[in-house]
């Protein structure tokens, strides 16, 4: 049997300051749907402009989704070509000024287009992260770098919800001290582009994997994102990446993100609210990861662990859409998304997946697009459910479309290559 080597003092700071960027990225990620209606509703009144605020957040939250798909492929292939470690600092930094100059938007043209800058930014950051733990770190230690990571980023979203809730309070104490008048939406986004700049202050010291170092002194053709298309074997390992992950974004971005509007109505439940549905899950998803990435050390697996939390996200599902929860309290319905979130909680094996799929050369691409691929996917994913929903109902189109997402994720996950304990370091031929 094969033990673990130490992890050393760089490989700790590196794991450390990639769970903090994540912390950092999940925050920036999901607090424009804390601070949404606030935010437009102030808008529209500073303004004097009249839109509907429910298309005017789809088409924002769209913008942003749009620049994270642009935005994996760019970073995706900057870190093959510059460094991993340049990805890092440079997604950072332009998501935190983007957030940063959101506070101070009163235009919806201007609003969409600092969304779509801080999805660009926002895409960088988790590839870029789990590429270099992936290389920096042993083969046999890598799972608990990832698990660390991703478990401890899940929280950001907590941090996102806590801040929404009580930005209003640190908007008060503001004023009392400086005399400057903030609403709590501006504090939310003005707190999470100063997060962002501190931890970059914070990764100066971040070095870069010694696989990448080797492969820039080589010729060979690195970051081509096209390529991975070239050759069938490449095609079809990439498409079950993205497959693997449907049924994350499908319980976060249906189940759990529609609590407030669709599920607690059609379940008979009152005072569900939105922000406390995505604290539990992402709650539920933080523990999640970190139980998958134990369980991917124990059993020495990644695809034993996905196929275990499939069948709980389908028994879930079962419940779920089924109504047998219908009439339940608030709280028990905060701890059913809880539930959710957990059976989401293999994002990190996913993620790690992905990355130990693909040669050196090609790596930070297909860590970067997967992920931001995966996330893009809540969009068809939402439309497929809302034209379910209106012949079935809600519930069984949330069934119908949650039941397609994992089926196609089994089928991908069974058709993957098992990459625990793979060495990582060897280049793809591109053609």
């Amino acid at each position: 049997m094969t033990t673990s080597t130490p992890i050393s003092r760089s490989a700790f700071w590196l794991v450390t300051v990639a769970a903090l960027g994540y912390f950092v990225d999940i925050y920036d990620l999901v607090l424009f749907n804390v601070v949404k209606k606030e935010s437009l509703e102030h808008i529209a009144q500073f303004s004097g402009a009249t839109f509907d605020i429910t298309s005017t957040g789809i088409f924002l939250f769209n913008c942003q989704m749009a620049g994270m798909l642009i935005g994996g492929i760019l970073w995706g292939i900057w870190g093959d070509k510059r460094g991993r470690v340049a990805v890092l600092f440079g997604s950072i930094l332009l998501y935190s000024l983007a957030n940063i100059v959101n506070a101070f938007v009163f235009d919806i043209d201007a609003y969409a287009i600092i969304r779509f800058i801080a999805g660009v930014g926002l895409a960088g950051e988790l590839g870029a992260g789990i590429t270099l733990i992936s290389e920096s770190l042993s083969r046999h230690n890598r799972g608990y770098g990832t698990m660390i990571v991703v478990t401890f980023g899940a929280l950001g979203a907590v941090l996102a919800a806590w801040t929404g809730a009580k930005g209003a309070g640190i908007a008060q104490w503001l004023y009392d001290v400086s005399g400057l008048s903030l609403r709590n939406w501006q504090i939310v986004y003005l707190l999470g582009g100063f997060f962002g700049l501190l931890l970059l202050a914070l990764r100066i010291g971040a070095l870069e994997s010694g696989m990448f170092k080797s492969l820039h002194q080589k010729e060979v053709r690195k970051g081509d994102f096209l390529a991975i298309f070239s050759k069938p074997d490449m095609r079809r390992k990439y498409l079950y990446c993205i497959l693997i992950g449907l049924p994350v974004w499908f319980m976060i971005g249906v189940p759990v993100a529609l609590s407030q509007e669709v599920f607690a109505p059609a379940l008979d439940i009152v005072n569900v609210k939105n922000g406390q549905a995505v604290m539990y899950a992402y709650l539920g998803l933080s523990i999640g990861d970190l139980v998958s990435g134990l369980l991917s050390q124990l059993l020495r697996s990644r695809k034993k662990v996905v196929g275990i939390y499939l069948l709980l996200s389908l028994l879930l599902l079962v419940f779920f859409s089924s109504g047998y929860c219908r009439g339940i309290t608030a709280e028990q319905y905060y701890i059913l998304t809880f539930c959710i979130g957990f059976a989401g909680g293999y994002w990190a094996i996913f993620v790690s997946i992905a990355a130990e799929q693909f040669g050196t050369n090609i790596r930070s691409t297909v860590a970067n697009t997967v992920p931001n691929f995966v996330r893009g996917a809540v969009l068809p994913i939402t439309m497929l459910f809302t034209s379910l929903g209106t012949f079935f109902g809600s519930l069984q189109g949330a069934w119908w479309t949650g039941l397609l997402c994992l089926l196609l994720a089994a089928w991908a996950i069974y058709r993957s290559e098992e990459t625990f304990a793979k060495d990582l370091d060897y280049l793809e031929t591109l053609s």
